[in-house]
């Protein structure tokens, strides 16, 4: 049966695609020759341009609009996506034709959670672009619709003190998450572990915003063979040399498509979850609130069991927490969402029906654009409507403090 029409869908991740001006607007004059900027290579498609380094859109990063026979991996214009990809109003119309009423957007030239600005040699420009990013996606993003987008940030990680600066910044100016590193270790950070990150949970709590982290966040995407594997990371030195050596031809031939790292993309959110169940973080910032994005929910009925299996058989003699059980954590501090997860739904009283929520990844290509609420309805035809509604609109609204204007 169709969702009911009281019943709003809020999606808790989609993403946007920035216009070539949102740093160009809002940086200072002394970083707009080394700042992110839209320059036309010579095969005519739109890079950016940030100090030395360039960045493509991908395909994939834009398909609403296209079917899978058009799907692909090519870099891209402007003129190749539809205009609510990277522009707000003309969102509002395609969420209009979803049946969509608000969406978390995560950015795609940072990274999800910002890793680009965090590599920048010049740490001054990359504190600079951060902050314009997150006035972008609060002011101008968010801005053009209050009640159709939850506005999402992203901080400086590379220093706990700015982080907690931004965070607070973010947070007057009306920030109801924020993307954070799915895995910090890749990018050469503190782990979820080490309690360097401290003073930042410590606002998190105070603020009550909920930590988005995204499959991907932390650079890392599982399921490529032989030389994409090698050169991602974190691989270590030996293997990357032997990658080197290869041929182009040679590392063609052994590498997985990318449609695994596809199926594979919840077991970074797996890692992440079971990594910060046995942190001890959580016992230490018992307000922590943590949403998995685009990480599916079948997989949590298990990882919580397993957990727990773990924990009865190991706590002796290693530095974990003796008296709280791991699925106790996990039903405390984290939120899951999907898409189409049909098995995870069968198992919603294990999850928590009060623990999930809806994600269309508009435009994306794991997005149902714009049949979302049609499939929405048919994961849900044998929910009742009280749950359904949980599921859709009202967990969404209560984790990221996003009521009905």
């Amino acid at each position: 049966m169709p969702l009911q029409d009281h019943m709003q869908i809020i999606s808790v991740d989609d993403h946007l695609i920035e216009h070539p001006r949102v740093f160009t607007d809002r940086l200072p004059k002394k970083f707009l020759a080394e700042g992110p900027r839209i320059v036309e290579d010579e095969q005519r498609r739109h890079v950016w341009h940030m100090e030395d380094n360039v960045f493509p859109y991908i395909g994939l990063n834009a398909v609403a609009g296209k079917t899978p026979e058009q799907f692909g991996m090519e870099p891209l214009r402007f003129d190749d996506m539809i205009p609510g990809c990277y522009d707000p109003v003309a969102r509002v119309a395609d969420m209009d034709v979803d049946g969509v009423q608000a969406a978390c957007c995560f950015p795609s030239f940072p990274g999800f959670g910002g890793r680009v600005f965090m590599r920048a040699k010049d740490k001054e420009l990359g504190l600079a672009c951060v902050r314009a990013w997150n006035d972008f996606s609060i002011d101008e993003w968010a801005g053009s619709a209050p009640d159709r987008f939850v506005p999402l940030a992203i901080l400086p990680l590379w220093d706990v003190e700015l982080s907690v600066a931004e965070l607070r910044r973010v947070a007057a100016k009306g920030a109801k998450t924020v993307s954070f590193p799915d895995n910090p270790l890749p990018l050469g950070l503190p782990s979820f572990h080490s309690d360097d990150w401290g003073p930042l949970w410590d606002v998190f709590e105070d603020t009550g915003i909920p930590v988005s982290l995204h499959f991907g966040s932390g650079s890392f995407v599982p399921g490529f063979s032989a030389s994409a594997s090698a050169l991602a990371p974190g691989a270590s030195t030996e293997f990357k040399s032997i990658s080197t050596r290869l041929n182009a031809a040679e590392r063609a031939k052994d590498e997985a498509p990318s449609a695994v790292s596809f199926i594979l993309y919840s077991t970074n959110l797996m890692w992440s979850t079971a990594d910060l169940l046995l942190s001890g973080q959580l016992q230490k910032h018992p307000g922590l609130k943590f949403m998995l994005s685009e990480g599916g929910i079948g997989w949590i009925p298990y990882i919580a069991e397993r957990a727990d299996w773990v924990w009865e058989r190991h706590r002796y003699y290693q530095p974990i927490d003796f008296d709280t059980r791991p699925s106790d954590l996990l039903r405390k501090h984290f939120w899951g969402c999907y898409i189409d997860d049909r098995f995870g739904l069968k198992n919603r009283y294990e999850i928590g029906v009060d623990r999930i929520c809806v994600e269309i990844d508009y435009p994306h290509s794991d997005s149902m654009w714009p049949n979302s609420r049609k499939t929405i309805a048919e994961t849900l035809v044998d929910v009742p409507d009280d749950e359904a509604h949980r599921i859709v609109e009202l967990n969404a609204r209560e984790v990221f403090d996003f009521p009905r204007r």
